[in-house]
């Protein structure tokens, strides 16, 4: 493991300076020329074992096992929270959940004045596009299309996708929304059942996550002549929660494919079924940026955004979905918030490489502004990992803690410190004492062996920084 130094606020800043010292490669005669493009695909759900690149004995990857080969595969990311709509909020503003103060899936809507990594690098010059699920800023009819939460006022050119967070169960929606326009989707029809809540359709056409594909590929072939950014918010594989209930199958797509024959559940062979799907549009994607000879100008990054789930009657435990990591989606343990993290660049990244690097979805901005070189803002929690990426791990600035709280399940909060994993468990009211526990990673990655007898001193020097930094020590329901 290696040495974890402490972060100062400015920390950012000089690794960027550190990073235009360092790679001559992207500083050419002309500026815009030199932009790299960013594409960040994050998918909905995704264990940390589900992939084969991850150690996925049954479910197919080959496309996201070929990403790893030739790019980097991190081995200690982690999502910003343990739940959907707080773990984007981290990743758009490069803030902690200390600092964003949303620590479950509440409503919460950007305000269009927050500094996120799309409008920074709108400014600098970046086409920037999104898909999928945005969840920060509701639209349910054109009448709130001014909604400052909305994905182009926060700096995104275009967005396709969902704005509902709930509506986004359903991948066989009646519309989805391009900018602001509400776009049909022909032949879904949605069903009257009160327990569907509007969320599942008794007619099936136009899949949701192919529509989205095809969006994200036309904005690439439409800005491959000019810097872009685009982020690719699937939803698979995330369950229909209403599907799950009205009809005991939440795990929608269009066909079983190679699982097909399986004796599964259904449940288990469209979970299945999703994955590969998905890894089969990552592949066209590639096909894409080779097509377009943009390949090796592409920074293409893959994660998911929290833990597998347990949810549309599918069993996490079914393919052993979070590996070797105890949890799994509201868990404040490894397998709750550890997701698999790729990074492909060729040219840039080593091929094959791999890193246990400690880091976060707090630190993306700040990475996606080293490479567009912005100057990221100062009051971020963020650290780019670009020097690793790159393979100058001796260059790379590292983090004194990684912290989380959450409002939803049965641990409170979170925080990793080099080797050290420290868990808060909800207790009853009117108990006296907390229940913390404490886990080496470098020896119990399953986190199956509490030492916090053994080391109270540990527990006490985390819980120090984190009063030190005015951090909740729990986190109320």
């Amino acid at each position: 493991m290696s040495t974890i130094a402490p972060q100062i606020p400015i920390l950012s800043l000089l690794s960027w300076l550190t990073f235009l010292t360092w790679s001559p490669q992207l500083q050419a005669a002309d500026p815009e020329s030199a932009k790299p493009n960013v594409i960040y695909v994050m998918v909905d759900d995704l264990g940390y074992g589900d992939l084969g690149c991850y150690g996925q004995q049954v479910i197919q990857t080959p496309s996201l096992d070929q990403m790893a080969a030739e790019g980097i595969r991190m081995t200690d990311h982690y999502a910003g929270h343990t739940v959907c709509r707080p773990s984007r909020l981290v990743l758009w503003t490069g803030k902690h959940v200390g600092h964003t103060g949303l620590t479950g899936n509440r409503d919460r809507s950007l305000s269009g004045t927050e500094a996120t990594v799309a409008k920074l690098l709108q400014q600098a010059g970046y086409a920037t596009g999104g898909v999928g699920k945005w969840a920060l800023g509701n639209v349910d009819d054109p009448s709130q299309i001014d909604n400052p939460g909305h994905p182009n006022a926060n700096g995104f050119d275009y967005w396709f996708g969902y704005m509902n967070q709930s509506n986004a169960h359903n991948y066989y929606p009646t519309h989805l929304w391009e900018n602001k326009s509400r776009v049909t989707q022909p032949g879904n029809v949605i069903s009257d059942d009160p327990a569907a809540r509007g969320r599942v359709s008794t007619e099936r056409v136009t899949y949701s996550h192919d529509e989205m594909t095809k969006a994200a590929f036309a904005f690439v072939r439409e800005h491959h002549k000019q810097p872009f950014l685009l982020h690719i918010h699937w939803t698979i594989p995330h369950a229909n929660n209403e599907g799950g209930r009205v009809n005991r199958d939440g795990m929608e797509i269009p066909e079983y494919g190679i699982y097909s024959d399986r004796d599964w559940p259904n449940p288990e062979k469209g979970f299945a079924a999703m994955v590969t799907r998905m890894d089969r549009d990552m592949g066209r994607l590639f096909d894409l940026l080779r097509e377009l000879q943009i390949d090796e100008n592409t920074l293409v990054i893959f994660t998911s955004d929290n833990g597998p789930h347990n949810e549309g009657n599918h069993q996490h435990e079914f393919f052993d979905s979070n590996g070797p990591l105890q949890g799994f989606k509201r868990s404040m343990h490894e397998g709750g918030i550890r997701v698999p993290m790729i990074a492909r660049w060729p040219g840039r990244i080593q091929p094959g490489s791999q890193s246990d690097l400690p880091s976060a979805f707090w630190d993306y901005l700040p990475t996606a502004c080293q490479v567009a070189g912005v100057t990221p803002p100062s009051d971020i929690d963020g650290i780019s990992y670009l020097p690793t990426l790159l393979g100058k791990s001796d260059q790379q600035p590292q983090h004194e803690y990684l912290y989380w709280a959450s409002q939803e399940g049965q641990t409170s909060i979170g925080v990793r410190k080099g080797k050290w994993k420290l868990v808060r468990y909800r207790t009853k009211k009117g108990k006296a004492n907390a229940d913390w526990r404490l886990y080496d990673l470098s020896s119990d990655i399953s986190e199956s062996n509490n030492v916090i007898d053994q080391h109270p001193e540990v527990r006490e020097s985390i819980i120090a920084l984190l009063k030190r930094d005015m951090l909740p020590i729990d986190a109320e329901r």
